[in-house]
């Protein structure tokens, strides 16, 4: 059969394709430019068709050329069957065929039939879940469809042979399959494979009854869909008809024939020409004589084909290939670069494609299935200015207007959380009728006024009431009340326990619009702008029209709904932004070529992909039913690797390790360098490509590294020591000496934490809500301990922690503590009582150190004094933390205890009476075995107040000394282990350089 054709994996395939035809058909042939306007071409997709125009128009130089008609063949739809279209009227029957499912309505009623099974099964699914399943459902009708079988063959699957589960889903899946042609015969449509099936078989049926008297091309395919095998084949058999193949290696012999498997580059196209009855050796070239620009057997590139070729055998015919001896001629134009990480692997792609740019003539494109690789590499090349998109897409769900939507339904969903609802104000589209800054800053507000700390009560009226107390806050409870009232109807529903999803999709759009409208621009131009708000608008008038199908469910289901309906929608750009460089993914990639091409993320798992998990059919089931393997998909992928090889200059590229997780590199990298190291040959391309890493490795690195190394001092400030704090309490004593830039952060600047959003109570809170509850309980109890005492506690524990015992984890961890620390309180006040005349809990007292050129006053608020019995005082700090050890109380690295001994000495606290203290005690309150344990502070508590007092003078002394510096951690032996102004000090930056700890 001299009808089937190749294009060597080294030529540009449509631009050969393109020559061809003008050489068979067109000026070439002596015809006139008109000519080709008679020529039915058939081409695997509607990028492919694209791609041969823009090649026809490279092939004549821009002369003006009537294109032939171009049809995509693998994913026909009504509007481009042209090649049946006006035959003769015999045909206009078999075109009589309804219209595909909408993929959304199909995936709607299949979740309904998973929805309603799960009901029967008394099973708890979410709308979501059953979402997800019917994709994967869709996807197995799809392929069955396109691998021709029936569903009856699921009887013969024998269920006793798998799992039970496995068993379970076999039988849903009968009933699913028995229904579903009742189901689409009620919508008047068709599954989209059985459809195309049927056009293809229409189109085969006609040509082979009046064949065309036209040239039929088809080209680029591989004859992998069964019916477009059956397609490719009736062409062959044309008068005028002639396949293309893209790639096919005519080396293979007919061992490595018999042996290739599904996974291999050339399964595909040998099973399509085993079907044609056609040998290897049959197929001619397409191209009849050399072109300007054709590649031609002795071109680097075509040798290094061959190569690849014989690297890619199968394992039983692999030692049969021998290497040339110009094996490094061959591989010349190639470079790999083994990356240490995702980040630089992008950075690397993006300085090869820059450095491709300084030939005004060159074309360069990545070509890769890693789409955050994609993704990562144009963010790089911004930083020359250099925007480029990805063809593959972008996810509707991680675009502007995809996010906000998916945002804004998780705020309303739970209840206005203040991270949600955050979330959903912050981003870019939201400006509730105000400008964007406007807006932005009554959310800060809002968030400093309300959502900072424990979290409101659900709802925005919740946060309406959380800023009831707040001080000149009128403008912004208002605000809050005209939000409240645009997502009324929304949260309503998102309340209702079954809720039609039309309902939900109206009100969320609603919503949506109205927080979107600007003081400039209404919310339906500012939402749905672009091209991914065009994508966001057909999506929800698709949903809006297919949502029907689904039962009422749970309005807070809708978020979750949402998301899984978005997910597989992606928005491609109509036009590139570079005219010379180009992002790909495989499908984009097919059939196309560039000057230079980097095949980035070859790893296994990402190039050639993983199978996909199928949760209906396991591969023995998949197997017993006929369906194709997973590999056959590897097997395309492995075909997209030696066409994107074949470049005339290849960068290959992968990162070695993943979020710290060692990488495995593709398959057919392995084989390449096993087949190059078995040669010195091959040896010397491999420490050329070692050479060239390293290269383009330092470079990456010294991009971001341009300047030497500055050496990052701690921050030193030293304010006018007029505006030296001038009162200080006796804890920011301590930390005056640990971390003096603390107190110059709060003090001098200001600046105080704010508290965490949505916060949990923390170990803080805990002892907060202790210290209270034990204060309160003395209040009572102020003599002698009652015999009710331990009930008293426990009553006014549950009291102080009031709403926190909701919290699942204050009930289970706190509480119990609680009331073994209460136990211990109880037992250890009934013995203590005879030793203890009087208890001042909770009290607060100043020292005003007068006598200095800057007096200065020192505060305490102690836990607790006694007086004791037999004289004098004991201080008491309660401690449900770390309790500082004993040496840094004598040494006065924690002088607290001994600085409010100074201070009873001194009569500081107004209701006790000056004199010596005779213990200073810590009780360390764990709520453990024990529960609690007193410990001494400090060994003689007289002396420790004096030389507190002493070193607290000295240290203010220092302080009053204008280049004396508030200094980040002076010693790192002694820093805090934490405090709220690390990022201030920048400790991360300088600690390594000076020896301190980050």
């Amino acid at each position: 059969m001299g009808s089937v054709f190749t294009i060597a994996a080294e030529t540009a395939f449509v631009d050969g394709l393109a020559r061809g035809i003008l050489d068979r058909y067109g000026p070439g042939a002596g015809a006139g430019p008109e000519a080709l306007a008679g020529i039915e071409v058939l081409l695997p997709t509607r990028r492919a068709c694209r791609a041969l125009g823009e090649a026809f128009l490279r092939a004549t130089g821009g002369t003006p050329t009537l294109l032939p008609a171009m049809t995509p063949v693998g994913d026909i739809d009504e509007d481009e069957i042209g090649f049946v279209a006006g035959e003769e009227p015999a045909l206009a029957g078999l075109l009589d065929l309804p219209p595909a499912i909408p993929a959304l309505r199909r995936q709607l009623l299949l979740a309904r039939l998973i929805l309603a099974r799960a009901d029967r099964d008394g099973a708890t699914t979410s709308a979501a879940h059953a979402a997800r399943l019917a994709t994967e459902l869709a996807r197995l009708l799809d392929e069955a469809q396109t691998e021709r079988r029936d569903f009856a063959g699921l009887a013969d699957i024998v269920p006793e042979r798998f799992a039970e589960h496995w068993q379970e889903t076999l039988t849903f899946l009968r009933i699913v399959t028995e229904n579903w042609p009742a189901i689409l015969a009620d919508e008047g449509c068709l599954d989209p494979a059985d459809r195309r099936n049927r056009l293809v078989e229409a189109q085969i049926a006609f040509w082979q009854t009046a064949p065309p008297d036209r040239p039929v091309i088809a080209a680029g395919s591989t004859g992998s869909v069964p019916a477009t095998a059956d397609l490719l084949a009736c062409v062959a058999g044309l008068p005028q008809g002639a396949v293309v193949l893209p790639g096919l290696d005519r080396t293979l012999d007919s061992a490595s024939l018999a042996a290739l498997g599904p996974a291999h580059a050339q399964f595909g196209m040998a099973r399509l020409l085993s079907r044609l009855g056609v040998g290897i050796g049959e197929v001619a070239d397409w191209e009849r004589r050399a072109a300007p620009g054709a590649a031609s057997a002795s071109t680097p590139s075509a040798r290094r084909i061959d190569i690849v070729n014989g690297a890619l055998r199968p394992p039983a015919t692999a030692a049969d290939f021998a290497l040339p001896e110009d094996v490094a001629a061959a591989f010349s134009g190639v470079r790999r670069i083994d990356c240490g990480g995702p980040q630089q692997e992008a950075l690397t792609i993006a300085l090869t494609m820059r450095a491709a740019l300084e030939d005004d003539s060159r074309t360069a494109a990545l070509v890769t299935p890693d789409r955050r690789l994609a993704r990562r590499v144009a963010a790089e090349l911004r930083r020359w200015q250099i925007d480029i998109d990805d063809s593959g897409g972008v996810p509707l769900a991680e675009t502007v207007p995809g996010a906000f939507l998916r945002l804004t339904a998780e705020a309303i969903a739970g209840d206005a959380a203040p991270v949600p609802l955050l979330a959903a104000l912050k981003h870019p589209l939201a400006a509730g009728g105000l400008g964007p800054a406007v807006f932005r800053d009554r959310v800060r507000e809002m968030e400093r006024l309300a959502l900072r700390g424990p979290r409101p009560a659900p709802g925005l009226e919740g946060i309406a009431v959380a800023l009831a107390g707040a001080a000149d806050a009128d403008e912004i409870r208002r605000w809050v009340a005209g939000l409240g009232n645009l997502a009324a109807p929304f949260a309503a529903l998102m309340r209702a326990p079954h809720v039609a999803a039309v309902d939900l999709l109206d009100a969320h759009v609603a919503f949506a619009e109205a927080l979107a409208a600007s003081d400039t621009e209404s919310g339906v131009e500012r939402l749905w702008a672009g091209e991914a708000g065009e994508s966001a608008a057909a999506l929800v008038s698709e949903l809006r029209v297919a949502a029907g199908a689904l039962p009422d469910l749970p309005g807070r289901d809708w978020p979750a709904l949402l998301d899984a309906l978005m997910t597989g929608v992606v928005v491609r750009p109509r036009y590139g932004l570079h005219p010379r460089l180009s992002i790909w993914g495989l499908l984009e990639a097919r059939l196309q070529q560039a000057d230079l091409v980097i095949l980035g993320g070859l790893n296994e798992g990402v190039w050639p992909p993983d199978p996909a998990a199928d949760p209906w059919m396991s591969r023995p089931m998949r197997q017993d039913f006929g369906l194709a393997p997973p590999e056959r998909r590897i097997g395309l992928t492995a075909h997209d690797f030696v066409q994107g090889f074949a470049a005339p200059e290849v960068v290959i590229t992968r990162s070695t390790r993943i979020d710290g997780t060692p990488t495995v590199p593709a398959r057919w990298l392995t084989r390449l360098d096993t087949l190059l190291g078995a040669t010195d040959g091959g040896r010397r391309v491999l420490a050329g490509w070692a050479s060239e890493q390293a290269r383009w490795l330092r470079w990456q690195t010294e991009l971001d590294l341009r300047l030497p190394p500055l050496r990052i001092d701690p921050p030193a400030p030293t304010p006018p020591v007029a505006a030296r704090p001038d009162r200080l309490s006796v804890t920011e004593i301590e930390t005056l000496i640990r971390d003096p830039y603390a107190v110059y952060a709060r003090r001098v600047l200001g600046l105080s934490a704010m508290d965490p959003l949505d916060a949990a109570p923390g170990a803080a809170d805990r002892g907060s809500i202790i210290h209270d509850a034990i204060d309160r309980f003395l209040g009572e109890v102020a003599g002698e301990v009652p015999a009710d005492a331990l009930d008293r506690l426990l009553r006014i524990g549950r009291e102080t922690f009031g709403a926190e015992l909701q919290r699942p984890g204050v009930r289970a961890f706190w509480w119990p503590r609680f009331e073994r620390i209460a136990q211990w309180i109880v037992d250890l006040e009934r013995a203590r009582a005879p030793g203890v005349a009087e208890r001042f809990t909770e009290i607060s007292g100043e020292l005003r150190l007068a006598d200095r050129a800057r007096p200065f006053t020192l505060r305490a608020r102690a836990d607790r004094i006694d007086r004791l019995a037999g004289g004098g005082y004991e201080i008491i700090d309660y401690k449900t933390g770390r309790v500082p050890p004993k040496k840094d109380v004598n040494n006065g690295l924690s002088p607290q205890l001994p600085l409010e001994a100074a201070m009873v000495r001194e009569g500081a606290f107004a209701r006790i009476p000056p004199g010596e203290v005779a213990a200073l005690t810590y009780w360390k309150l764990s709520g453990g075995d024990p529960a609690g344990e007193i410990r001494a502070a400090g060994d003689d508590p007289a002396k420790l107040a004096d030389e507190a007092l002493a070193g607290l003078v000295a240290l203010l002394d220092r302080y009053d000394d204008p280049r004396m510096a508030y200094a980040a951690r002076p010693d790192a032996e002694i820093a805090p282990a934490y405090n709220d102004y690390d990022h201030l000090e920048r400790v991360r930056e300088w600690a390594a350089a000076t020896g301190g700890d980050a």
